[in-house]
């Protein structure tokens, strides 16, 4: 089931649990910020890069933050925007395996 409000410069769409949420705002998203990484609180973290998350239709900062991996060999795919002719979308962050790709069923050579 997908839910989708719409309103002048903003649309969201909410999928199944398993698909990812997207956004659509018609303007482009600022410019990534630099941030200065605070020190790491312990072994096993991974930065975690800010972003702009959308908010009632503008962009706002969401600063970056050190997190542990879910599971063995995750990795962060972090978020970002893709424009498409509607305006930008936003792709939120997840962290995925890293052999992802083995999974694919290529056919036999």
């Amino acid at each position: 089931m997908a839910v989708v409000l719409a309103g002048s410069t903003f649309a969201a769409c909410t999928m199944p649990a398993m698909a990812q949420i997207s956004v659509t705002i018609g303007r482009t998203p600022p410019p990534l910020r630099y941030e200065a990484r605070p020190a790491m609180p312990g072994p096993g973290y991974v930065w975690v890069e800010g972003y702009w998350r959308v908010d009632r239709g503008r962009y706002v900062w969401a600063p970056g933050v050190w997190q542990r991996p879910p599971y063995e060999g995750a990795y962060w795919n972090h978020p970002h925007y893709d424009r498409y002719p509607d305006g930008w979308h936003f792709h939120e962050g997840h962290w995925d395996h890293e052999d992802h790709d083995d999974h694919h069923d290529w056919g036999h050579r």
